[in-house]
């Protein structure tokens, strides 16, 4: 009975050394860029925030003021189209409004790739922030193209000066790249934050499959 007891107690210490090198494969790190204009923001597989869980941050400014991005990749619970939000727009199809953060709900920005849309910002290249509405109205009820070439989100994701590169440094975000055509197109959108990951290589493509409840499995 001792020496069954003593390889029980073996196997169980076995099977815990075994489990905690399996961990040490999701001790995420950040990769150590800078977010910057036109970057993206990676959710660490282990960033538990409710409003932040696996997503995806198109930066938009990062200075000694604070820094400003839109969440790409989440959706309200219930259904929010910019026909409801924007009077004069109730008789085009149906456009989807995303939520681009917790801050500023209120306030309704917009990505395109409408170069000659006069006051937009320039965001990277081929992709524009906001610009002149009226122009844009017009070309919505005009029947132009949507998809692929605007998303509209409401609120905006914002952190104080210093605050997103603390956060960087506690390993709660990746900095990537991404083009309009992933960002904008919904056939990508699903799957953005864990593409987005594996666009990094390894290891970041090994941590897109870290569950989203670890204890579940």
């Amino acid at each position: 009975m001792y020496i069954l007891s003593y390889f029980n107690e073996m196997s169980y210490f076995s099977r815990l050394k075994q489990l905690s090198m399996d961990m040490r494969i999701f001790q995420v790190k950040a990769n150590k860029a800078l977010p910057v204009m036109g970057s993206i923001l990676i959710a660490s597989p282990l960033l538990s925030d409710y409003q932040f869980t696996r997503t995806v941050i198109l930066m938009v400014t990062n200075n000694e003021e604070g820094s400003m991005g839109i969440v790409m990749n989440k959706r309200f619970s219930y259904r929010v189209t910019l026909g409801q939000l924007v009077p004069g727009l109730e008789s085009i199809p149906v456009i989807p409004v995303f939520k681009g953060g917790p801050v500023g709900r209120d306030t309704i920005f917009f990505l395109h790739t409408i170069r000659s849309l006069k006051d937009s910002l320039e965001i990277s290249d081929g992709l524009y922030l906001n610009g002149d509405f009226n122009e844009l109205k017009k070309y919505l009820l005009e029947g132009n193209p949507v998809e692929g070439h605007i998303r509209f989100f409401s609120g905006y994701a914002g952190w104080e000066n210093g605050q997103l590169e603390r956060e960087i440094k506690e390993n709660s975000w990746m900095i990537g790249y991404s083009d309009a055509q992933h960002l904008l197109a919904d056939r990508y959108q699903r799957n953005l934050w864990s593409n987005s990951l594996c666009d990094l290589g390894q290891p970041y493509k090994l941590w897109s499959k870290y569950p989203v409840y670890p204890s579940f499995n």
